[in-house]
């Protein structure tokens, strides 16, 4: 039977770690929302974990919604720096707090262009709430709002993380061997 943990090199961030910050990220977001119209906005596929966390963390009324974009392609570990939606929103943003989820904060090419394509859309705010971040690979001048971990450049899976479709399920966010992808 095979074990995907026997592809990890080592564990990033723990799911007990995972835990506590999402709680923490849950608390503070709750805190800082209350009496407003929030609303989570999920970037699949990745996110879908985290996402499912920290609305459980949250103790305010808040929407959900979904968009799919893109700036990888297939099994690419590398951005093409172009950024297409594939699924759009499905409500209206005006008058409300947007709060983007994203499983990690990588060169953010793709949330340097989302964010002002979501401004133009009349919400009261647009902000960023990232699980990751790896700053180290930041190509354009943007910062999550509120963050889990800053994590050094290595290829990451777990916690919605993929490589290929695969190690999304795993509970904790590891490090891939590189035989893996190489």
């Amino acid at each position: 039977m095979y074990d995907m943990n026997c592809d990890i090199d080592h564990v990033l961030v723990s799911e007990q770690q995972l835990k506590d910050k999402v709680a923490e990220l849950g608390a503070a977001i709750s805190r800082d929302y209350a009496g407003r119209d929030l609303l989570l906005v999920s970037i699949l596929k990745g996110s879908v974990v985290f996402m499912a966390d920290l609305m459980r963390a949250i103790t305010i009324p808040c929407g959900i919604d979904f968009m799919v974009v893109s700036s990888y392609g297939g099994s690419n570990t590398t951005t093409t720096g172009l950024v297409k939606i594939i699924k759009d929103l499905d409500q209206d943003l005006s008058g409300k707090d947007v709060l983007i989820v994203e499983d990690i904060l990588d060169t953010g090419v793709t949330l340097s262009n989302l964010v002002p394509m979501l401004k133009m859309r009349n919400p009261d705010s647009v902000r960023i709430c990232a699980i990751l971040s790896k700053p180290s690979r930041r190509q354009a001048n943007i910062e999550p709002d509120y963050k889990g971990f800053d994590v050094p450049d290595e290829f990451v899976v777990g916690y919605g993380l993929d490589y290929d479709e695969k190690y999304r399920n795993l509970p904790y966010v590891g490090v891939l061997k590189p035989e893996i992808y190489e």
